[in-house]
């Protein structure tokens, strides 16, 4: 039986399939396939427009991310911890060595049904509140690591754990996360679509240097909410997002950070 946290996958997978379909922030055919025949059952506030734009939008900015770290080094090895049924793989056209998409056990059985595994892609079941799984992944020189949705519902141990974990086993690393700031945190025990799936959070961030030790550093903030993908709205719909999503409270709930080794 899938945990709550593990149910969260639908949100984000009915938000690209809807933008998707509308042919607007994100192509992702996939999105829109899966959405299709799970049927999962959503509540009001995760099905709305709003939210889905806002999840292409994230998306987008860490598709763009990764493909650009992709071209500066193609013998890198992706791994994307938490992916629920996203179509990074597909969507992210660049050069890689070889690509993980680890989520936990149940999750990634019904990932199987939809992707298919190849010399240079696997799929792994395996928690990221763990990290004796890392130590025994393929070596490589450069790592770069994917979570997308998935920081709040660690705690500050486990995600430090999961960077030590990956610093001491790769000489070169990335790492692209959201987090929620502790503001965020506490405004979901009033209003979050996440409650839709009986699932909470349990942690926020507010300064990125937290996660720094010696080696992994800081390395910059991207905007969840880009510009040129608020253009590709029109009319009401453009002015409202980037009113409600985009603006200086928006801002102040959530954030995308980088790290580098």
């Amino acid at each position: 039986m899938m945990k709550n946290e593990s149910k969260t996958l639908y949100i984000p997978l009915y938000g690209k399939a809807l933008v998707s379909k509308k042919e607007i922030i994100l192509e992702d055919k996939k999105a829109e396939e899966i959405w299709e025949k799970e049927g999962f059952s959503l509540g009001r506030k995760s099905k709305s427009k709003w939210l889905a734009y806002f999840m292409g939008m994230r998306a987008a900015v860490f598709d763009k991310w990764l493909s650009e770290k992709l071209f500066e080094k193609p013998k890198s090895v992706v791994f994307h911890i938490g992916c629920g049924l996203d179509s990074r793989i597909e969507r992210v056209n660049a050069p890689f060595e070889k690509w993980f998409d680890i989520d936990l056990p149940d999750v990634i059985k019904i990932r199987k049904e939809y992707y298919s595994e190849t010399e240079k892609y696997k799929m792994l079941g395996a928690s990221a509140m763990e990290t004796d799984w890392i130590s025994a992944l393929p070596d490589s020189e450069k790592a770069l690591v994917v979570l997308e949705g998935i920081s709040m519902y660690l705690s500050e141990a486990a995600i430090k754990n999961l960077f030590g974990a990956i610093e001491e086993k790769f000489p070169e690393t990335e790492i692209i996360m959201d987090v929620y700031t502790s503001f965020a945190v506490k405004a979901t025990k009033f209003k979050n679509p996440i409650k839709d799936v009986s699932a909470g959070v349990s942690f926020g961030a507010d300064d990125p240097l937290l996660f720094e030790d010696e080696k992994i550093k800081f390395s910059g903030e991207l905007s969840m909410t880009p510009e040129e993908k608020i253009n590709e709205l029109s009319g009401f719909e453009k002015a409202f997002f980037k009113k409600m999503f985009a603006g200086k409270f928006a801002k102040s709930l959530y954030k995308i950070y980088t790290y580098k080794k």
